[in-house]
């Protein structure tokens, strides 16, 4: 009787796990919907890092004073540009409560390093739809250090892109917006995310 309890229970349990993670968005075009959006989100990722390593000429690449257009100059990254020195150095507020930190690490080469394999890496996730967790994480602390590096806002006190991009992100990761137009499902059947799920 005890093992049957057991069983009943166990089945029980499997099947809440089903539950949860099949029913957390069901509706097929709400599913939809947050794919496009995690693509979306994967592309700006992925746009930021080519803009930055090549200095394409949009946000990288051209003289913020003339508006000259400098393609491929020395501000791309494979010229030895650095991806973190404008934004830094110049973009933090004096009034920022972390202005020195910021403006201290800018043009470090592991700065550097880092925010341009976490643009690269978040974006690639997120296009594929593997690794939503993780790339949501990495992500969201991206963000929050841009969000931290604008204050004081210009446009509302507390909320700016930054920071809904963020919440953002965590919504995908929560919705398992891989499953949908990603490899988010073939990815959760591997023996790496079976035994590690927060690789999911």
């Amino acid at each position: 009787m005890t093992a049957l309890h057991r069983d009943t229970h166990a089945d029980a349990d499997a099947a809440t796990d089903v539950l949860v993670e099949r029913d957390i968005v069901t509706h097929a075009t709400a599913r939809r919907a947050l794919a496009a959006l995690r693509i979306g989100f994967g592309l700006t990722f992925l746009w930021a890092f080519f803009d930055k390593l090549l200095a394409l000429g949009y946000a990288t690449g051209t003289n913020a004073e003339t508006g000259a257009v400098d393609r491929f100059g020395p501000d791309a990254w494979l010229n030895e540009g650095s991806p973190t020195f404008g934004f830094l150095s110049f973009g933090v507020s004096e009034d920022n409560w972390f202005h020195g930190i910021f403006t201290g690490i800018a043009g470090d080469a592991w700065a550097d390093w880092l925010f341009m394999l976490g643009l690269a890496g978040i974006g690639t996730a997120l296009l594929l739809g593997v690794g939503i967790r993780m790339a949501a994480l990495a992500g969201g602390l991206l963000y929050l250090l841009m969000y931290a590096a604008s204050f004081p806002l210009e446009n509302n006190p507390v909320l700016d892109d930054h920071l809904l991009g963020g919440v953002t992100l965590l919504v995908l990761a929560a919705t398992l917006a891989g499953d949908t137009w990603g490899l988010g499902r073939v990815w959760a059947s591997s023996t790496l995310v079976r035994r590690f799920p927060v690789l999911r």
